[in-house]
């Protein structure tokens, strides 16, 4: 199969050659007025050296990197890539009988830029990121069913709210089975603990799996203990310390429906008698806490999705976590996180400093957590470490 050439401009093939997979408009210096979003391209230098093939968009990432060589984008191209992704994830066993929650793919760190697959026991949901996956995902499906086998009784396609608008809006809404069905809520396991699952309604594909590892971590400092969850979603880190001994866990969130779908996460675990939830605007509540915890976990949605937001969102990181310095009590832990992938690991460190400083109270950092191995960084690409976080002790 032969794809459309697209010539680099000189200079700028560099980034290309050291393997980072995503190119922006102004490299381009072929002319893309006759390509459609989502179309394959050939990249190549202006020697004509073949740098990669890639699925191109009019945006500001006009191509994203599939293939450092010339080969035919197909289903056998899918198979390859997912078998790959896949087997890591049961190599390091996240498919066990305490778990059955994890990611199978996670874009350009399994080197398939703006695809999206998440596993709940037995479902798959697919996200894609760019139209060039949205137009592919018919073979996407089929690798994935030879990939997993008869293990895989549904696969989900949910990509209205992350196409970009003009998109959907030219192609309809394009959620819906792609193989199989199931009922929502599913319930799926993760580390021992059960969860309801609704990848039609939910936040992302249903579930935040990035936080798996760290929900385990508050479980071993969690034992008779008295934890606020904040921004809790699905209960994700209250369930773990009640599941590990946790004596009272407090989940806090503004959305209704998050309340809901948390206290149902309790019932189905069956630790109603030492759960509250509270229905109140974080920020607004961390102001004036009426109880003294021993763990607060601050864990809010993407404070800025664009550089330009940066600065407001350090603002809002440090006046968040300053909230809960002053209020934790003495030698109280606090798991502070950022999902923002324009604050770098330094940056929301130095905030997370500033907001003690401002406090006045003492701070000791004993953990430095970022996301887990089924969300994994593309070494040439470090634009994918998103997730940091800190577990703090106030004395």
């Amino acid at each position: 199969m032969s794809y459309p050439l697209l010539t680099i401009a000189k200079g700028k093939e560099h980034s290309i050659q050291r393997k980072h997979p995503w190119v922006f408009s102004g490299a381009l210096a072929s002319d893309t007025s006759e390509l459609q979003d989502g179309d394959l391209v050939c990249l190549t230098t202006k020697k004509q050296q073949i740098l990669g093939i890639g699925h191109f968009q009019h945006a500001t990432i006009s191509v994203r990197i599939l293939s450092f060589d010339y080969e035919t984008i197909d289903e056998a191209f899918y198979e390859r890539r997912l078998s790959n992704a896949y087997q890591l994830r049961l190599r390091i066993d996240l498919l066990n009988a305490s778990n059955n929650i994890f990611r199978i793919c996670h874009g350009e760190g399994d080197l398939l830029p703006g695809l999206i697959i998440d596993y709940y026991n037995g479902v798959a949901v697919i996200q894609c990121h760019s139209f060039g996956m949205y137009r592919q995902v018919d073979l996407i499906s089929q690798a994935l069913q030879k990939v997993i086998g008869p293990e895989l009784k549904a696969i989900y396609h949910k990509s209205s709210d992350t196409l970009p608008k003009r998109e959907v809006a030219a192609d309809g809404a394009p959620d819906g089975y792609l193989f199989g069905e199931a009922a929502t809520p599913h319930l799926a396991q993760e580390n021992g603990v059960q969860y309801q699952i609704d990848w039609i309604n939910g936040q992302k594909t249903g579930f935040f799996i990035d936080q798996r590892e760290n929900r385990a971590l508050l479980g071993k400092y969690a034992q008779g203990k008295k934890v606020l969850n904040t921004f809790c979603y699905s209960g994700g880190f209250s369930l773990q310390a009640l599941q590990h001994g946790a004596t009272l866990v407090h989940s806090l969130d503004s959305s209704k429906k998050a309340i809901v779908l948390t206290d149902a996460n309790v019932a189905l675990n069956q630790f109603e008698e030492r759960h509250g939830s509270i229905c109140e605007d974080a920020m607004d509540y961390m102001k004036n806490l009426p109880e003294d915890y021993d763990i607060i976990v601050l864990d809010p949605p993407a404070f800025a999705k664009h550089r330009d937001k940066r600065h407001q969102a350090i603002q809002g990181y440090k006046r968040l976590n300053a909230h809960a310095i002053r209020q934790i009590k003495p030698g109280g832990l606090i798991f502070t996180f950022s999902c923002s992938q324009v604050v770098d690991t330094l940056l929301f460190t130095n905030t997370v400093i500033a907001a003690a400083i401002e406090a006045g109270r003492s701070c000791r950092i004993l953990e430095q957590l970022h996301q887990p191995a089924d969300h994994p960084i593309q070494a040439f690409h470090p634009e994918g470490a998103y997730l940091k976080g800190l577990v703090i002790q106030i004395d």
